[in-house]
C-alpha cells in the first residue's frame, strides 16, 4: 500500500511541466547535458522533479538555497540513474549543502581508543557520504565542476557513486550487481586496474585516473565514476577494461556521447562554413 501511494505521488510529480528556468539552469550549469539525446534529457528532467522534491535540502554555513542550486546538484545525481534500476537513492534522505570548502568537527576517540594517540586533525572536505546519514556538497566545487566536465573531477558524482556503493549496506567499491558473472568481471577488472594503480604512483609514475583513487576500494570506485562521464575516451585510452565494466553497470555509454556530438559539431562547422 506503501509503494502505491508513493508511485502516485511521483507519477503526480512527473506530469507538472518542467520549468523553462530550470532548463536553463542545467544547461548552463551541466557540462554533460548538451550530449545527451532528446529522451534522455526527457528522462533525466523526471527524474529531477521527484528527486528534489523527496529529498530534505539543507543549507549551511550561511548558504541560502534556491532552485539554481538544487537543480544542478539534482541533475548530476540523477544522471547516474539515467540506466540504473533505482528507487531515487532510497539511502540518501537529506542533502546538506555549503558554500564553500568546510572542516568537519574533530573525530571523537572510542570508548577504547589510547587518548595518547593523537588524532589527525580534520581537513576540509568538498563533498561527503555518509553511511545511513546525508550527502554534503560543496556548492563552489560542484558548480565549476559541473560547468567544466572535462577536469576529470566532480563532487557529485563522487559522493553518489559512494551512495549507490552503500546500497548493499557496504562500503566496499561494488554496488550491487546483475548477477554472480558480473560480480566476478567486476572484481578481476576493478582489482587489476587498483592494484596497478598503486604500483605506478609507489614508482611514481604517472597515471590516468587520479591518485585519490588509491586511497581504497571505495575510493576508487567513485573516482572511476567521476572520470568515466567526463573523460571516457581518455579512460578507454588508458584503462580500457575499467570503462568497460562500468558501461556495463551504469548501462551508459559517455564516449558514444561525446563522439556524437563531436561530429555534430563538425558538420554544424562545416555548414556555417559553407554559407560565409
Amino acid at each position: 500500500m506503501f509503494r502505491w501511494f508513493v508511485n502516485r505521488r511521483r507519477k503526480k510529480l512527473t506530469r507538472i511541466p518542467f520549468l523553462s528556468s530550470w532548463e536553463d539552469i542545467i544547461r548552463r550549469n551541466v557540462g554533460h547535458y548538451c550530449f545527451l539525446e532528446d529522451a534522455e534529457r526527457a528522462q533525466l528532467r523526471t527524474l529531477i522533479q521527484v528527486f528534489i522534491a523527496e529529498k530534505d535540502w539543507v543549507g549551511a554555513g550561511g548558504l541560502e538555497l534556491t532552485d539554481e542550486i538544487c537543480v544542478t546538484i539534482s541533475a548530476q545525481a540523477c544522471l547516474l540513474l539515467l540506466g540504473l534500476p533505482h528507487n531515487y537513492y532510497k539511502n540518501v534522505k537529506t542533502i546538506i549543502v555549503y558554500p564553500s570548502a568546510v572542516v568537519p568537527p574533530p573525530r571523537k576517540l572510542g570508548f577504547f581508543e589510547n587518548t595518547m594517540v593523537p588524532v589527525d586533525p580534520a581537513q576540509p572536505i568538498v563533498g561527503q557520504a555518509v553511511q545511513r546519514g546525508p550527502v554534503i556538497i560543496i556548492w563552489d566545487a560542484a558548480l565549476r565542476e559541473g560547468r567544466h566536465p572535462k577536469s576529470g573531477h566532480n563532487v557529485i558524482y563522487h559522493e553518489f557513486a559512494h551512495k549507490l556503493d552503500m546500497l548493499d549496506g557496504s562500503i566496499n567499491g561494488t554496488p550491487p550487481l546483475r548477477d554472480r558473472a558480473e560480480y566476478h568481471d567486476w572484481a578481476q577488472t576493478c582489482s587489476n586496474e587498483y592494484f596497478r594503480l598503486k604500483k605506478r604512483i609507489e614508482k611514481g609514475k604517472k597515471t590516468f585516473l587520479n591518485a585519490y583513487a588509491a586511497t581504497h576500494e571505495a575510493e576508487f570506485f567513485a573516482v572511476a565514476t567521476e572520470q568515466f562521464f567526463d573523460q571516457p575516451r581518455l579512460m578507454i585510452k588508458y584503462t580500457p577494461d575499467l570503462y568497460r565494466v562500468l558501461k556495463k553497470y551504469y548501462r551508459q555509454d559517455p564516449s558514444g556521447r561525446v563522439s556524437r556530438n563531436h561530429c555534430e559539431g563538425e558538420k554544424k562547422a562545416q555548414v556555417a562554413g559553407l554559407h560565409t
